[in-house]
C-alpha cells in the first residue's frame, strides 16, 4: 500500500506522470467500454454493459459512492440485431448499410424494387406516390455530389494554429453573421425537403414500404455517418426504417433507376425496442476529500459514456470516459488523498441533447431556466473538466470567456508543457457536456485536443472503432487530467467564476 500523499507537490506530480505514461491501463478500460460493451446507444443493453462495468471498476480501485445515478426519463431502447442488404439487380452487390436507430426492421427477407421519388414539394409527393409505394425500397432524387478528397484525415494543430487560439480576444457577439447562419440552416429549400421527408416516411409507413435508402457525400470510401432515424419516445410508434448507405452505392443506384434501369434489392433488417426500463443513468462515484475545511467542496471529471450504433463509440466517446477513468485509478494507485472532494462523471444522453449532466446539474446546482440555486452545493463547487474531442492528445484549455481563470488553470498546465499542453484560449467550445455547469454559472472546462481524424472519419460513423484510439495520446491526456485535478483537489483556491448568468430557458446548447 503506497503511502498517503497530501501536499501539492512538484514529486507527486512526477508520480502522477510516472503512472500515467509508464503503466497505463487506458486502452484496457477503453476495450472494456467498446469492444466487449459493444455500441452504448442511450438506455441499450450496451449502455447498460459499459455502466456496469464503470461501476464495479471503480468500486476495485476504491472510490466512494460509485452508482448509476437516475437523471430522468428518456425513452426507448433500441438495439440492431440483424443487418443484411444487397443489389440483386441488374446484377449483385452486396450493400453497405446502417440502420438508423429507432427504426423498424423488415418483415424478415425481403425482395423489393426501388422506386425514385421525385417531387418538387409536398402536393407534388402526394399526387405521384399516393397508393404506389407499398413492398417498395425507396429513394429520393438527392445525388450525394461526392468527389475524392485529397490530403490526410489525420490532422494535429500546428504551432501557428495554437497561437492564433491563444491570441483571440473577446469581442461582442456578431448577431449578423448569427442570424445568417441561421437563415443558411432555416432557408426555403432545406424546410421544403425537411417536410417532405417527413412526409415521405408517413406515406411509406402507411402504405407499408420496405425501407428508404439515404446518403450524403460524406459517406464515402467506406465511412457511413449514422444517427438517429425519428423520435425514441415510449408513446411514438417505431420510425420507418431508414437505412444510411455509402455515397459510392447510393448514387450507383440513384443513376441506375433515373436511367429507366430496373434496381431490385433485398434486405434483412431485424431490430429491438426496449420499454421495461426507459430511464436514463449517468455513473457517478467519488474520492473524498480530507480536509476539515474543504472536503464539501468538489472538483469534477466527466465525459459521455453513451455513442452511437455504427461502430462501438471509441472516439466519441469511450476516449473522454477511459481518460477521466484512468486519472482517478492513477489517483487512486499512488493513495493521494485530495484536500477536496473528487467526483467523477460518466454522462447518459449526451448525444440526444446532453441530457445527463444537464439533469444532474439541474438536481444538484441549480436549474438554468430559471436560475434558482441550491446550496450550499453551488457555492462549494469549484470546477468541472471535460473530455469529448476524440482521441487526440490534449494540447491546452477552452477558458470559455472567464478571463479570471487563466491565470490559475495556466500554473496548474504549466508541469505538462513538454507533453504538447500550452495553449489557454479565451474561445468558447460547445456541443458537450461542459455547457451544462456553465449555463448555471460553474466553471466548466473542455480541453483542447488534437483532432486526428475525429470530425473526417470517425465522429457518429461506422469507423468509430478501437483501431482509430491513439494509446499514446490517450496515456497523455489522462496524465494531464489526473495532474490538473490533483491541483484542483489540493489547491487553497477554488477557480474564478464568471458573472452569474440569467435564466437561459430557450438556449440551445448545439
Amino acid at each position: 500500500m503506497p503511502a498517503f500523499l497530501w501536499a501539492q507537490d512538484p514529486a507527486v506530480l512526477q508520480k502522477i506522470r510516472d503512472e500515467g505514461l509508464n503503466h497505463s491501463q487506458v486502452m484496457d478500460i477503453a476495450f472494456q467500454l467498446t469492444e466487449v460493451s459493444g455500441p452504448r446507444l442511450t438506455v441499450s443493453p450496451g449502455y447498460n454493459r459499459a455502466s456496469n462495468y464503470s461501476v464495479e471498476q471503480m468500486k476495485k480501485w476504491g472510490l466512494t459512492n460509485v452508482r448509476r445515478d437516475v437523471w430522468g426519463d428518456f425513452g426507448k431502447g433500441w438495439e440492431l440485431k440483424k443487418s443484411y442488404a444487397a443489389m440483386t439487380a441488374p446484377w449483385y452487390k452486396p450493400l453497405m448499410v446502417f440502420p438508423k436507430a429507432w427504426t423498424e426492421g423488415t418483415n424478415g427477407l425481403e425482395k423489393s424494387s426501388v422506386i425514385l421519388i421525385d417531387a418538387r414539394d409536398s402536393a407534388e409527393l402526394v399526387n405521384r406516390y399516393k397508393g404506389k409505394l407499398k413492398g417498395k425500397i425507396l429513394i429520393m432524387d438527392h445525388p450525394t455530389n461526392f468527389t475524392p478528397k485529397e490530403g490526410s484525415d489525420m490532422t494535429r494543430w500546428t504551432d501557428a494554429q495554437l497561437d492564433s487560439m491563444a491570441n483571440i480576444q473577446l469581442t461582442a457577439p456578431n448577431t449578423a453573421a448569427m442570424n445568417a447562419r441561421r437563415r443558411r440552416f432555416f432557408n426555403p429549400e432545406f424546410m421544403r425537403v425537411r417536410r417532405m421527408s417527413a412526409l415521405l416516411n408517413e406515406m411509406a409507413k402507411n402504405e407499408r414500404a420496405v425501407a428508404i435508402l439515404s446518403s450524403s457525400a460524406r459517406n464515402n470510401e467506406g465511412t457511413i455517418f449514422v444517427q438517429g432515424g425519428g423520435s425514441y419516445k415510449v408513446a411514438d410508434p417505431a420510425n420507418f426504417l431508414d437505412l444510411a448507405t455509402s455515397a459510392e452505392d447510393f448514387d450507383m443506384i440513384l443513376r441506375l433507376v433515373k436511367h429507366n434501369i430496373p434496381v431490385e434489392i433485398e434486405a434483412d433488417v431485424a431490430t429491438r425496442f426496449y420499454t421495461d426500463d426507459t430511464k436514463g443513468y449517468n455513473v457517478i462515484g467519488e474520492i473524498k476529500g480530507t480536509d476539515p475545511k474543504l472536503k464539501d467542496e468538489v472538483v469534477m471529471l466527466g465525459g459521455h459514456l453513451d455513442s452511437w450504433q455504427g461502430a462501438t463509440g471509441a472516439t466519441d466517446n469511450a476516449a473522454g470516459s477511459a481518460v477521466m477513468m484512468e486519472a482517478v485509478r492513477i489517483l487512486k494507485t499512488l493513495g493521494i488523498q485530495p484536500r477536496r472532494t473528487i467526483r467523477i462523471a460518466l454522462w447518459n444522453g449526451e448525444e440526444q441533447g446532453i441530457f445527463g449532466s444537464r439533469e444532474y446539474v439541474k438536481k444538484t446546482f441549480g436549474d438554468r431556466a430559471t436560475m434558482q440555486l441550491k446550496q450550499p452545493a453551488h457555492q462549494n463547487f469549484d470546477v468541472y473538466f471535460n473530455l469529448d474531442n476524440g482521441s487526440g492528445r490534449i494540447r491546452g484549455i477552452y477558458l470559455q470567456e472567464n478571463e479570471a481563470a487563466r491565470n490559475i488553470l495556466s500554473q496548474w498546465m504549466s508541469p505538462f508543457k513538454d507533453l504538447g499542453a500550452t495553449t489557454m484560449t479565451i474561445s468558447n467550445t460547445g456541443g458537450t457536456d461542459h455547457l451544462s455547469f456553465d449555463a448555471v454559472g460553474l466553471p466548466g472546462f473542455q480541453f483542447i485536443q488534437d483532432d486526428i481524424e475525429y470530425e473526417t472519419r470517425t465522429h457518429h460513423s461506422n469507423m468509430d472503432s478501437y483501431d482509430h484510439l491513439v494509446p499514446d495520446d490517450l496515456k497523455q491526456a489522462a496524465t494531464i487530467v489526473a495532474g490538473m485535478v490533483y491541483q484542483a483537489a489540493m489547491s487553497d483556491q477554488k477557480v474564478p467564476r464568471k458573472e452569474l448568468p440569467k435564466a437561459q430557458a430557450q438556449r440551445s446548447f448545439f
